[in-house]
């Protein structure tokens, strides 16, 4: 039986289909139309989802939407009406997209389909999608779930329980009370773009002392000890603005809302880390009260708010939980795949089988292109490159040049679903350096320099130089976890503040530990990453060292890359020493000059925020 999962229409759209219950594909919109967070139909990924399993539409048996909109055109309109007139320009900005395509999604989904579909239209709710993309493919026979995002139709977080193939909701709340909409007004009040900046306020957090902690759960909400909360609306003006906060909020944190771009100062980084604090502190709570309430020993997460690595590394740690798994495409996206389990188990009753691992696959669910597609492409654009016969050589090269203090761009075998690269749509350095931070940054990304990198971890030696115990795992970086002490290093600048910390040497992978001395660790092994578990065992080999830098193969304000074209532009516009396309490998130094006004034009196609 073949299930099309799809989400669309408000952000991060995406495709998934699910065979006989088997993940089989999945992919975001953004990947093929290179619109960052693309909200329109995911023709290109559906399309993709189809050719993977070899379908046509008339093949597919249900076709699934990841929410009911008319459940959230209902809560629009109410909005509207509570507000009534100040959310008068909202109203006439929203209401003519709905009536146009939103209300009439059936029809949309037959033109997007070609007209060949035949089967009958199923729309789940949103959480329910959340919830089923956390447990089924998880590795938990039973497990709690919480669901934490902005907000889907009325729902805004959610807990429950899993047992075999059936999931069940038991506590809600509901908007405009969201734990990702407070998030997201705090990454507005500091500058950054909402739905996209959210990383970036996390990790300007750990820069900053959280002095407005008491002051947000004083002001700003009532915080029960279960976690469940209620927003003080005074200050949050979403429900009839396109502004997340207004002058009040500005009087209350003392200052006016950054500008995109300004600069970042003391109060800012305060400002980031008293949210940071909060959120932290609230997930804590609802997992308390979950584990209290169902008395499970694993728990599952999804939505938005999951990518909140930070805060799942303190629930990992410090929650009743003795095991976590969090959906890697925890946010909109991961709502396709979500609502294809959901009718395969959950409205089709079929037996869920659980695994020693996730069923996920590393989450490694998008595109791939073989060698010949690759030789192709180079060839058509006069790509100078060495080809290696041995795989072996190949992966004893890069070892070397990644040693070197060469970044290297890594595309290998199929794309990965969620918005984090995990080897192979990568851009990978040495961790020991001291300038590689810097440089991935500012001469590579073209980002933020306070911005960390991640480090990739051989699984069997996380525990050496992370805060993991021996076994537990962090295969699609989504757990935070303190360096080992063992591993720091006492910097010069113990007295720096502020920015001026990024420049002290922390540890002895100085590229990929924060400030605080946290790391958000991806583990890595030989199942799920097969090339780069080998690239980084040699790499261990000549310098003793099993961690390396991984970054997403983009640029700031871009997509992460798809095809072999999108690396190779990418490589081109960028300062990176060395390319590798499955089995074949470019250097930088050997490629055609590139016009800086070519430069300048790949760089404007992308918003960068």
């Amino acid at each position: 039986m073949n299930i099309l999962g799809i989400s669309a229409f408000y952000h991060d759209s995406a495709a998934a289909l699910v065979v006989d219950g088997a993940i089989v594909a999945a992919a975001q919109e953004e990947r093929f139309t290179r619109i960052k967070h693309d909200p329109g139909f995911p023709s290109h990924a559906v399309g993709f989802c189809l050719q993977a399993a070899k379908l046509q539409a008339e093949d597919l048996d249900f076709v699934v939407f990841y929410e009911k909109p008319l459940v959230h055109f209902e809560r629009l309109l109410e909005t509207y009406i509570a507000y009534v007139p100040r959310g008068f320009r909202q109203f006439l900005m929203s209401i003519p997209l709905w009536l146009k395509q939103k209300l009439h999604l059936p029809r949309e989904l037959d033109r997007a389909l070609g007209g060949r579909y035949k089967g009958r239209y199923v729309f789940t709710e949103h959480h329910e999608s959340h919830a089923a993309s956390a447990f089924f493919p998880s590795p938990f026979e039973e497990a709690a779930i919480l669901t934490l995002d902005g907000v889907g139709e009325w729902a805004t977080a959610s807990a429950g329980v899993g047992r075999g193939s059936r999931i069940e909701l038991q506590k809600v709340i509901h908007f405009p009370h969201s734990l990702g909409l407070l998030y997201s007004a705090f990454t507005y009040y500091t500058g950054f773009r909402v739905n996209s900046g959210e990383y970036k306020l996390m990790g300007l957090a750990p820069y900053g002392e959280p002095k407005f902690h008491d002051l947000i759960l004083k002001e700003l909400l009532d915080l029960k000890e279960d976690g469940s909360f209620r927003l003080n609306m005074r200050y949050f003006p979403y429900g009839y603005k396109t502004v997340m906060v207004d002058r009040r909020f500005e009087r209350l944190f003392g200052a006016p809302v950054r500008k995109p771009e300004g600069p970042i100062t003391e109060h800012t980084m305060d400002v980031a880390a008293s949210i940071q604090s909060v959120t932290e502190e609230i997930m804590l709570r609802m997992a308390r009260n979950v584990h209290q309430e169902t008395g499970m020993k694993n728990l599952v997460l999804a939505g938005g708010v999951a990518l909140n690595c930070v805060g799942n590394g303190r629930v990992l740690r410090e929650s009743p939980f003795e095991n976590i798994w969090v959906q890697p495409a925890a946010g909109d996206a991961g709502g396709a795949l979500g609502a294809a389990l959901f009718v395969w188990h959950q409205l089709l009753d079929h037996e869920r089988k659980v695994g020693v691992r996730d069923a996920q696959g590393g989450s490694l669910l998008g595109p791939a292109f073989d060698d010949e597609a690759v030789r192709e492409f180079l060839q058509s654009v006069g790509a100078p490159h060495h080809t290696f016969e041995r795989l072996a050589d190949l992966y004893d090269c890069v070892a070397d040049l990644v040693a070197s203090e060469n970044v290297v761009g890594w595309f290998q075998g199929r794309m990965e679903f969620g918005p984090r690269a995990l080897g192979s749509r990568s851009i990978i350095g040495d961790a020991r350096s001291e300038k590689m931070q810097s440089v991935m940054n500012l001469k590579i990304k073209f980002r933020e320099s306070f911005r960390p990198f991640a480090p990739c971890v051989l699984v069997e030696d996380a525990p050496e130089y992370f805060g993991l115990e021996p076994g537990q795992e962090s295969p699609y970086m989504l757990i935070v976890a303190p360096v080992r002490p063992d591993k720091r290093l006492d910097g010069d600048g113990a007295q720096a503040t502020g920015l001026d910390r990024l420049k002290d040497k922390r540890s002895v992978i100085p590229a990929v530990t924060h400030v605080d001395y946290s790391a958000r660790v991806q583990t890595v092994d030989r199942d799920r990453h097969g090339p780069l578990y080998e690239l980084m065992s040699r790499f261990k080999a000549r310098t003793g060292c099993p961690v390396i830098i991984n970054t997403s193969f983009n640029i700031r304000g871009e997509p992460i890359v798809c095809t072999p074209e999108h690396a190779y532009r990418c490589f081109m516009a960028t300062d990176m020493d060395v390319l590798v396309l499955g089995r074949h490998l470019l250097y930088k130094h050997e490629q055609p000059q590139v016009p800086q006004h070519d430069v300048e034009r790949y760089k404007s196609q992308f918003k960068l925020d």
